[in-house]
């Protein structure tokens, strides 16, 4: 019985389970949350512009619904993630839930586009089947701030998979209702989309009841508040053995050493409002540059119009569809299980290009084949592939960034994620319209491409957690670890019964 439980114990540690137990409840939820919410966004995926078709709507049309979609998930994105460390993370999660919420009834009762553009641009609908609205950033930056440096990659890896996972169900949910409801008497497509759409609703009341199932400390601003209050009680232990001190008239006395430094105090407070320094700008401009290129590929060729392109191009039945979604996003969840354990064999970089560079490559030559077979495979290659470099991409950002600017780096970089694919779907169904859709394909294959080429370039001998090493005993006294805030107490009270 020896071996088998040692490589179980093995498995338990190398992809990742063992960081992800470590790191408590909250962790569990947030994963459960974005789960359920890919759910929904899968549900989408698979529907939302054979929705737009099934109600006449022009190619140019859905293009330019899509792309103001995204444009609001731009708008959303950044004026709540600049104030979630403000006002409270759990507070904006469950305000996004509930724009699910609404944006799921109205797409679920109305066919009207104007109201359906209304309700996706100031709510939270996904146009491309991905998680570009306020969610992410907030989530991955709260698992940062829950983890430690070696914790951080496994614990974004399950978040990933996972969502794998709700993406698989929810396309292979949204195909079988469809095909289901279609087939009764009375129901046409039209009314089995809009039906798939109350799905969506359902999902963002779950997340609004996992946003209220969060702990305190998921807050930045609810652990400012604690680091404050324990920092001016150390405070006034200080001062009374200070004045103990002054009144001992013996000189061999020994003089308090301070505990806490009363300075990062004023750099909490200043981090609420989102402050990001010169030193991680002058980072991150390159890396944004970078994702701008990889976003505006990935708009012009999401997943729903991929779909809508293989609909168009082999004619398949909606549950075949359906199946061939759901069994690439399981693909996907199987592999990003792996993105952990490589990131700490070939290193964050290595591991982001050499598994985005093959689902680049799918992507430029998918439009080739003329046999369904040829076509869904390198669809399986290219979303098989396509979530493994996210984990280990959160992990690097959070690693060359100070942790108290985390939230507004990965606000600021889905926004301009979202942004630069506010562009794709426009271009994309013009070119639709004209039978230029491969078009799309191969240009966005080349600009993936150049992504990974030049992500490998400029960042392959960067330095990480260069701001975690000279903030890791501070990070390390905060809520999430008492151990060091006993020792000073002992220090503290040691000293106290020298000064009597």
């Amino acid at each position: 019985m020896a071996f088998p439980l040692k490589q179980l114990k093995w498995l338990y540690q190398e992809f990742g389970l063992a960081s992800l137990h470590a790191t408590g409840r909250d962790a569990y939820i947030i994963i459960l949350s974005r789960c359920t919410r890919m759910l929904a966004y899968g549900t989408n995926s698979l529907i939302l512009a054979l929705f737009f078709s099934a109600l006449d709507f022009s190619d140019e049309y859905i293009g330019l619904f899509m792309t103001l979609t995204l444009l609001g998930d731009v708008l959303l994105s950044i004026s709540l993630t600049l104030v979630a460390d403000r006002v409270g993370r759990r507070r904006v999660l469950f305000g996004g839930s509930l724009l699910m919420v609404f944006s799921g009834a109205v797409f679920a009762l109305f066919e009207n586009f104007w109201i359906l553009l209304f309700a996706a641009v100031v709510g939270v609908i996904s146009a491309t089947g991905g998680d570009f609205g306020p969610f992410r950033a907030i989530e991955e930056s709260t698992l940062s701030h829950l983890t430690t440096p070696k914790t951080r990659a496994d614990v974004l890896a399950w978040y990933i998979t996972t969502a794998s996972i709700g993406s698989a169900i929810g396309t292979e949910l949204s195909g079988r209702i469809i095909d289901t409801l279609q087939s009764r008497e009375g129901w046409t497509i039209v009314d089995a989309y809009h039906a798939v759409f109350w799905v969506y609703s359902a999902m963002g009341i779950l997340n609004m009841v996992l946003a209220l199932c969060l702990s305190d400390k998921c807050d930045a601003v609810g652990n400012s508040v604690e680091e404050t209050k324990r920092g001016e009680e150390e405070e006034i232990l200080l001062d009374e053995m200070d004045e103990r001190n002054h009144e001992d008239e013996d000189e061999d006395s020994i003089p308090p050493t301070p505990v806490a430094n009363p300075a990062p105090q004023a750099e909490n407070k200043k981090s609420r409002f989102a402050q990001i320094s010169k030193e991680t700008r002058a980072v991150m401009y390159k890396l944004w540059f970078l994702l701008i290129v990889d976003s505006l590929a990935d708009g012009m060729v999401g997943y729903s119009l991929t779909v809508y392109y293989m609909d168009q191009k082999f004619h398949l039945a909606k549950s075949t569809l359906g199946d061939i979604t759901s069994v690439s996003y399981i693909l996907s969840s199987i592999s990003t299980i792996f993105a952990a354990p490589l990131a700490r064999h070939l290193g964050l970089i290595n591991t982001m290009v050499f598994t985005h560079l093959p689902s680049s490559a799918a992507v430029l030559c998918f439009p080739f084949p003329s046999s369904v077979f040829f076509t869904v495979a390198l669809f399986f290659l290219r979303t098989g592939l396509n979530n493994m470099d996210q984990a280990p991409r959160s992990a690097f950002i959070a690693a060359v960034v100070k942790p108290e600017e985390r939230t507004a780096v990965l606000g600021i970089t889905s926004m301009l994620r979202t942004l630069a694919a506010t562009a794709g779907p426009f271009v994309t169904g013009l070119l639709a319209g004209n039978d230029k859709f491969w078009i799309a394909f191969v240009a966005a294959g080349s600009l993936r491409i150049c992504y990974d080429l030049g992500l490998w370039g400029m960042f392959i001998n960067m330095r990480l957690h260069v701001h975690e090493d000279e903030d890791a005993i501070e990070s390390e006294a905060s809520g999430r670890r008492t151990e060091g805030d006993e020792e000073e107490l002992r220090d503290v009270n040691s000293m106290d019964e020298g000064a009597k």
